[in-house]
């Protein structure tokens, strides 16, 4: 059974609320059809009943919850919740009316906070810093975390390496150039994606353009170091680095370039050294091997939000929101 089939499985075995804010986009309906279909998730759409009508029109999306928020009885206590939590930086109940009233992300997070849902996923027509500024101000981050990244969990066809094909990128979405320490967080955060999605154990590759010492450069050396933090934070974590990506994927060019290593040739979790190589890496892997790219998903924030790639198809949605939903049962 291919990862994403056994991920909907146990979405379908506790269905969480989950809310898709995107009301203006086609793809969110026919998404929302196919995993009302599937019985994947208990689904609330945020627009108002003409956008609604318009953009689901020939879909059956009759098993949605449909809330507009210029009608909603729920929508005076979130203003108020939103002036509440928002008090330090200005906040007002204008503003928080206008805010609320006009961009949906905010709602749908309100709707997290007051525990009306589960999990939000957005992105299909919002920026990644559109979806993720309302989770960040609003649910907040998991306490004891350090940085929120993203990942993308991938899936390969007829691919013999990582975990039958599947792997966990990190960080591919949020964190532009992270130091060392930063690095480090994103390893161990994506680690602990990858155990609770995929149910193995992962084995941790930091990439690097250089192969245990074969260059010398200062970006080499920040790949280095994050590796050696993070064996500190996490001495039971199996990662090694710095390895390219040959050596970490490749069982006979791993041995070859860092001998004795129990990650290299085996690793299911990359780790990219800053966000170029990060988002052309997974981008490469999804266009040329056909393969599903799942994310950007988001770790760190106390609920699921999960950003989506502006380029993602009503296939992807469903994907994502069934991983949301998994997320979500995971915080029970």
């Amino acid at each position: 059974m291919a990862f994403i089939d056994k991920i909907k499985e146990q979405a379908k075995k506790d269905k969480k609320r989950i809310v898709l804010p995107e009301s203006m986009d086609r793809r969110t309906f026919e998404a929302a059809e196919e995993i009302l279909k599937e019985g994947l998730a208990d689904l609330i759409i945020i627009g108002s009943e003409e956008e609604v009508a318009k953009n689901s029109e020939g879909l059956d999306i009759s098993g949605a919850t449909i809330v507009n928020p210029a009608t909603n009885a729920k929508t005076a206590e979130y203003i108020d919740l939103l002036v509440e939590l928002r008090k330090a930086k200005g906040m007002t109940k204008e503003s928080a009316t206008e805010l609320l009233m006009n961009e949906y992300m905010f709602y749908a997070c309100m709707m997290v906070k007051a525990g009306d849902a589960d999990g939000v996923v957005s992105g299909a027509c919002h920026s990644t810093a559109n979806t993720l500024k309302p989770a960040l101000q609003i649910i907040k981050t998991k306490p004891g975390t350090k940085l929120v990244s993203a990942f993308f969990l991938m899936e390969v066809p007829d691919c013999e390496f990582g975990e039958k094909g599947t792997f966990v990128f990190g960080d591919c979405g949020l964190n532009q150039n992270p130091n060392p320490e930063e690095l480090a967080a994103i390893a161990i955060s994506s680690a602990e994606s990858f155990k609770a999605l995929v149910g193995v154990e992962p084995k941790v590759a930091m990439l690097s353009h250089s192969s245990k010492g074969s260059a010398k450069h200062a970006d080499i050396d920040k790949v280095v170091e994050a590796t050696r933090i993070v064996k500190e934070m996490d001495p039971e974590l199996n990662v090694d680095g710095e390895l390219q990506t040959d050596a970490a994927l490749v069982p006979e060019v791993g041995a070859s370039k860092a001998p004795g290593s129990t990650v290299a040739g085996q690793a299911n979790v990359l780790i990219f050294p800053d966000l170029d190589a990060g988002n052309i890496g997974y981008k490469l892997v999804q266009r040329l091997g056909k393969a599903e790219a799942y994310g950007p998903l988001c770790q760190g924030i106390a609920k699921p939000v999960n950003d989506l790639s502006r380029g993602c198809s009503s296939k992807d949605i469903v994907g994502v929101v069934a991983i949301t939903a998994v997320q979500a049962q995971m915080n029970d």
